[in-house]
């Protein structure tokens, strides 16, 4: 009975965490092909970390409303590029540029993100299908102001971000002058591995809020508005509002955690900088062991270690093998869009099955009491 007991409990850790196995395995597999040495490949799992972790962070608080993931953090993203831009233009660098930039996103962050949220109260049920739509709209506006309206109607005079026709920001903005000002304050090096440790140390500081925040009493309205919408509004709580709030957090966050990611590449890539950016957080997320409608900080760590070890080792990895390190670049673009899908499909499965479950559990249960 007990080995029954314990096969089961396996069993059901292995379906539940079948995503992370997954990806443990491929790193196991991939990490003695690739011939990098510890050392290296520590390096610049922890550089990656402190590069992608506070993105990953802000996509928490939506799915803790039940609004899934929010592939929407995009306009955060492209918010904290628009501020680095004038910041940029106005030659302030080094920390206080960052700060500034940091607070010139937020009105952005605020008004994109109550944009997306009002949207998604329209698509109850169907909010990421509906913040992945707006992405790609509100990447068609950025391209408008970013390539024609500033230099036009928007002042922008420094040489180094106007293109030389007198308009338009150019393809790529140099924040050499900003490049890892936060990643090497207080870093520490050892056996060359640099750790940032302001990063990280900003990076606990939001891990700490979000703990703080779901417990407050917002937070603990939006754990309501995911479990049941209709049963949190029969409670008094204005769900809409709610939900509009969530994104609006996560939008601001985003547009944070862009800024810290930009700082640490030392440019901006104009026009495309964003546009992946939510794709490859959500699948590091879900690689972690997230799901739709749970995750947790544990998530993000343990996603961000195994997703970008992946991303390390699969190019030389697949040099090795088949003498083509393009596959293994290939391979990287597959395993993201795959695990977004399988993970999703999971999901739906789990979802089902739940359901399956409670409609044979009242079945049952309407059969007891007709035979009573």
């Amino acid at each position: 009975m007990k080995n029954k007991s314990f096969g089961a409990k396996l069993l059901s850790f292995v379906r539940d965490n079948t995503v992370p196995i997954m990806f443990v395995l491929i790193c196991a597999f991939c990490i003695p092909l690739s011939g990098f040495s510890f050392s290296y490949l520590l390096n610049e799992i922890i550089t990656r970390m402190g590069r992608n972790i506070f993105l990953i962070l802000a996509l928490l608080i939506p799915i803790m409303s039940g609004m899934g993931l929010n592939f929407g953090m995009t306009l955060g993203a492209m918010a904290g590029e628009i501020a680095l831009i004038f910041v940029s233009d106005w030659q302030i660098w080094g920390i206080p540029g960052v700060i500034l930039a940091m607070i010139l996103s937020i009105p952005i962050s605020v008004l994109l993100g109550t944009f997306c949220g009002k949207i998604l109260n329209m698509a109850k049920g169907r909010e990421m299908i509906t913040s992945y739509i707006i992405s790609f709209f509100m990447n068609g506006i950025y391209q408008l102001i970013v390539l024609y309206m500033m230099g036009s109607i928007i002042p922008i005079s420094h040489f180094s971000v106007k293109l030389p026709r007198g308009y338009g920001i150019r393809n790529t903005v140099s924040l050499l002058n900003m490049r890892q000002c936060i990643d090497n304050l207080l870093a520490i090096r050892t056996n060359g591995v640099k750790i940032p440790v302001l990063t990280f140390l900003i990076i606990g500081v939001l891990c700490l809020f979000i703990v703080w925040f779901r417990r407050t009493k917002l937070g603990q309205d939006m754990r309501a508005v995911g479990q049941d919408m209709n049963v949190a509004r029969d409670a008094g709580i204005n769900v809409e509002r709610t939900r509009i709030i969530s994104i609006v957090i996560s939008t601001v966050l985003a547009g944070f955690g862009m800024i810290l990611y930009l700082q640490n590449m030392g440019n901006i890539a104009t026009y495309s900088s964003h546009s992946q950016i939510g794709m490859f957080c959500i699948a590091a997320l879900l690689v972690g062991g997230a799901s739709v409608d749970r995750a947790s900080i544990g998530n993000v760590f343990l996603g961000v270690i195994l997703f970008h070890t992946m991303f390390i080792v699969a190019p030389k990895a697949g040099a090795q093998i088949t003498g083509d390190s393009m596959i293994g670049e290939y391979f990287r673009v597959f395993v993201s869009y795959g695990v977004i899908t399988l993970s999703l499909i999971m999901y739906e499965t789990k979802k089902r099955r739940q359901k399956s479950q409670m409609g044979l559990q009242l079945q049952r249960e309407q059969m007891e009491e007709g035979a009573k």
